[in-house]
């Protein structure tokens, strides 16, 4: 359990200050070229899940939104959200539990589509910028600081923090995993299969960056020197999308359209496991304080396995909410997005849910980690904005 200050008003209250003052003057970024490429994984997944009965009324969206960005930016870079309640469909959000503050700070360039967050070794957030092909950097003070992509429409998706203190991450389009210092050199590797759409990646306990390959359906591996290694998933068009580290040694991924989880030895040794409900679409996932995989699943739950497979599911108020990023929160609860819900939600280990709004309306939450500061972070996809939640 992390001990927060009590001092998170004081906090809050100078990342609004440093929003309005610090921020730079917003820009708006050229399109990249036109080119044929694969449809975002959330609009594939949402217009697949669109598909079923229960789901027929789910809204889709389509990157990027900078009308509607536009609309809230201005906003955003002058207001400090006050605490908000939960939402009133929620009724088994915890009595005694508090209601978190939430601020959001518009990214200097638009449309930028964020996608991936992660607390970085210098004390910052490092985040992804899929339309804008940039990698960001936010102070928790409020500073934004970009770095363009070499690679032209690389479109980078996740974003990690590797055992050489470097940040890394997946080059979705561009092919290529992707290496950044906290002084802003980047390097990258491209990988050995073509049209691979590397997505989700974190490190290993054997010191590499596991990711996997959503269209190869692979998981890759690759060291800190830039050697790459694949392992075909025995499931044909499993679509695996986030992967994690679990407590068992081992790496542990979500296969969202074979509607289960994968796991993998450091060795390259491949298990699926299957959830338990029809319909099932695992999407984010992380390791929890229990020794449990926590994962969201597009079809309206939050579940939790077992690293011997034993599911447990948690159905959420709407089942069209389309929960997407998981991480561990400064609580010991386990803390998520709602991205068509537009909300941050929360469920402890037993499953007590609370549901909360964001400030900013069809914000799109998409990801979302545990900053250097003991608060939540979060990637806001449709509108170009970064989220602190003081939970």
């Amino acid at each position: 359990m992390r001990h927060r200050s009590g001092r998170r008003g004081h906090r809050l209250a100078a990342i609004a200050m440093a929003l309005v003052v610090s921020a730079p003057t917003a820009a708006f970024a050229a399109a990249p070229p036109q080119r044929p490429s694969p449809p975002r994984p959330w609009v594939s997944l949402c217009l697949k899940l669109k598909l079923m009965p229960q789901h027929r009324r789910v809204r889709c969206h389509f990157p990027p939104a900078p009308r509607l960005a536009a609309q809230t930016r201005s906003a955003a870079q002058t207001r400090l959200s006050t605490p908000i309640r939960p939402t009133a469909q929620a009724p088994r959000t915890a009595k005694a539990r508090l209601v978190p503050a939430i601020s959001e700070l518009a990214i200097p360039t638009s449309p930028a589509t964020p996608i991936g967050i992660t607390g970085g070794p210098d004390g910052a957030l490092w985040f992804t910028e899929n339309y804008a092909n940039k990698i960001g950097r936010i102070a928790t003070t409020g500073l934004f600081t970009e770095y363009s992509l070499p690679t032209v429409d690389a479109q980078p998706g996740h974003i990690t923090v590797g055992p050489d203190g470097a940040l890394w991450f997946t080059e979705a389009v561009g092919n290529k995993i992707g290496r950044i210092t906290t002084s802003g050199t980047i390097t990258e590797y491209s990988l050995p299969t073509a049209a691979a759409y590397p997505w989700g990646i974190t490190v290993g306990p054997d010191d590499a960056l596991w990711f996997v390959e959503s269209d190869a359906n692979q998981v890759g591996r690759i060291t800190t020197s830039g050697s790459i290694t694949e392992y075909p998933l025995p499931t044909s068009g499993a679509y695996p999308l986030r992967i994690t580290a679990g407590s068992d040694g081992n790496l542990w991924f979500t296969e969202a359209l074979a509607g289960g989880l994968g796991r993998i030895t450091t060795s390259g040794t491949i298990t699926e496991f299957a959830a338990p409900s029809t319909g099932a679409m695992p999407i984010g996932i992380t390791a929890g304080p229990d020794g449990n995989l926590w994962y969201t699943d597009a079809n309206g739950k939050v579940g939790s396995a077992t690293t011997s497979g034993s599911f447990t599911e948690y159905p959420l108020t709407d089942p069209n909410s389309f929960p997407w990023g998981i991480t561990v929160g400064p609580d010991d609860n386990l803390w998520f997005v709602e991205q068509i819900a537009n909300n941050v939600a929360s469920v402890t280990t037993s499953g007590t849910i609370g549901e909360y709004p964001l400030p900013t309306p069809v914000a799109g939450p998409f990801d979302i980690t545990l900053g250097p500061d003991d608060n939540l972070w979060l990637t806001e996809d449709y509108v170009d904005q970064i989220a602190l939640v003081a939970p």
